[in-house]
C-alpha cells in the first residue's frame, strides 16, 4: 500500500519561479496515494496556471478567501477540516513570515490557522534571502510552533546564483512527508483495537444492529501502524479497508468480539474499544425466518451482553492504558466521566453523535479525550487527524 494513502493533502502554491514544481509534486502526492486539492496564491498564479493544476489534481484549484459556493461561504473551514496535512510548497519568504504573524487575510493563511492538521512547509527563495537573520527568525520561529520545514536544497538558482534555497525535489518532499507521519512512538508496543458494529440474530435473516461505520477504530489502527506499533484491529462488519499491517479479526457478535478482545488484550499495552457494540441481544433467536403474515406485533425479549471495556479493564492480565469511546446524544461530558469511573478505564473519549457532522458514518469527528485527571477538548477535523491526536496523548503517557 501506498505510503500516504487515502490521506487528504492540501498543497499550497505560493509565488516563486519553483512553482513549477508544484506540477511534479502534486503527481508524486497521488501516485503515493494522497488526495489532494491545491490552493494557490496570487503571486502563485503569475508562475503556473491553475488550468494546469486542476488536471493533475482532478480538482478545482482554490484561490479565494470567501467562495460564495461553499457551505456559508466559508470554503477556508471547510478546506481546514478535509485536510490530513497541509504542505506549502514553493514557500517563499513572504509566506513564511506571513504564517508567523498569523495573516489570514487571503486562503492558504487563514486554512493554515484553521487546520487543526499538521503543516509542512518547503522553502524556495534566493540564498542570500535564506540566509538573512529575518528569515532564520521566522523558520526557528516556525520550528518551535511544531511545523515541519522541508529543505531547502542547495544548488544553482533561476536568478545565477549557488547556495542554499532550492526546492526540494518533489519526490524528496513526499518521502520526507511520509517518514515523519510515521513517528515510532508505539514501536515496539501492541495496541488492540475495536472497531465498527456489532449484529445480534434474530432469526436467520433479521439482526439488531446499529449505524456505525467503523471509520474511527481503522483510523485509530492507522494512526497506530504509523506509530510503530503492533496493531491488532477486532472489527464487525463494516466497508472500510484496513491499514496494511493490521492483524485483523473480524467478528460478527458481541459475544465474539469480547472473546477475540479478552485474548487479544492479554498481550497488549494498549486496548482501545471503539466499537459500538450492541448491549442486548434475543434471548431466543428461531432457526427459520420469522414470517410476517399474520403477525399485528413482534415482540423481542432481550437479555444483555457482556461489557467487553469493562470485563477488559478488569482482567488479570490489564492492559496499561484502557481506552473507552462515549458516543452520547446528550450530557455528553457528564455520561463519560460516569462510564470512565464504573468501567476503570484510563481514558475515555466523549462526542455528541446526535451531530450530523460528526456523527456515525462522518469523515470527521471532534470530542473531548477525558482521562482521570485531564480533559483535552479536540476539534472538529477528519478522523485520521483526531485519530492520530489520541494516539499521540496515549504514548505520552506511556512514554
Amino acid at each position: 500500500m501506498a505510503r500516504l494513502f487515502n490521506r487528504n493533502f492540501i498543497v499550497g502554491v505560493t509565488g516563486s519561479i519553483a512553482a513549477y514544481k508544484a506540477a511534479e509534486l502534486v503527481r508524486s502526492l497521488i501516485r503515493d496515494g494522497a488526495n489532494v486539492r491545491v490552493i494557490m496564491t496570487e503571486g502563485a498564479r503569475e508562475f503556473i496556471t491553475p488550468l494546469t493544476l486542476q488536471a493533475l489534481s482532478g480538482h478545482e484549484v482554490h484561490t479565494d478567501l470567501l467562495d460564495t459556493e461553499a457551505e456559508a461561504a466559508m470554503g477556508h473551514i471547510e478546506l481546514a477540516r478535509w485536510a490530513d496535512a497541509l504542505l506549502i510548497a514553493p514557500a517563499t519568504a513572504d509566506s513564511i513570515a506571513r504564517l508567523v504573524q498569523g495573516r489570514a487575510d487571503d486562503l492558504l493563511g487563514a486554512c493554515a490557522l484553521a487546520t487543526p492538521a499538521p503543516i509542512f512547509v518547503s522553502p524556495a527563495m534566493n540564498q542570500e534571502m535564506w540566509a538573512k537573520q529575518a528569515t532564520q527568525d521566522n523558520v526557528q520561529t516556525l520550528i518551535a510552533r511544531g511545523i515541519a520545514i522541508l529543505g531547502p536544497s542547495s544548488g544553482s538558482q533561476a536568478c545565477g546564483d549557488v547556495g542554499a534555497g532550492r526546492l526540494l525535489e518533489p519526490d524528496d518532499i513526499v518521502s520526507a512527508i511520509a517518514e515523519q507521519l510515521s513517528t515510532g512512538a508505539l514501536a515496539g508496543r501492541h495496541v488492540v483495537i475495536t472497531a465498527g458494529p456489532t449484529r445480534e440474530p434474530i432469526c436467520p435473516v433479521r439482526y439488531i444492529s446499529n449505524r456505525s461505520s467503523g471509520k474511527m477504530g481503522y483510523a485509530l489502527a492507522e494512526a497506530c501502524i504509523n506509530s510503530g506499533a503492533k496493531t491488532t484491529l477486532i472489527s464487525g462488519p463494516v466497508s472500510c479497508e484496513p491499514p496494511a499491517g493490521t492483524t485483523v479479526i473480524e467478528v460478527e457478535t458481541t459475544q465474539q468480539m469480547f472473546a477475540a478482545s479478552m485474548a487479544a488484550s492479554a498481550t497488549a499495552d494498549i486496548f482501545i474499544g471503539a466499537a459500538a457494540v450492541v448491549d442486548f441481544k434475543p434471548a431466543t433467536v428461531s432457526d427459520r425466518k420469522i414470517k410476517r403474515s399474520g403477525v399485528k406485533t413482534m415482540n423481542l425479549s432481550l437479555v444483555p451482553n457482556p461489557d467487553i471495556v469493562a470485563s477488559v479493564a478488569g482482567s488479570e492480565s490489564r492492559p496499561r492504558l484502557v481506552v473507552g469511546f462515549a458516543a452520547e446524544t446528550h450530557d455528553v461530558q457528564a455520561y463519560a466521566r460516569k462510564k470512565l469511573a464504573s468501567k476503570s478505564l484510563d481514558f475515555i473519549f466523549a462526542n455528541d453523535v446526535s451531530d450530523q457532522s460528526i456523527g456515525f458514518n462522518s469523515e470527521k469527528n471532534a470530542g473531548v479525550l477525558i482521562g482521570r485527571n485531564s480533559e483535552i477538548t479536540m476539534p472538529m477535523s477528519s478522523k485520521r487527524v483526531l485519530a492520530e491526536s489520541i494516539i499521540r496523548e496515549l504514548s505520552n503517557v506511556l512514554g
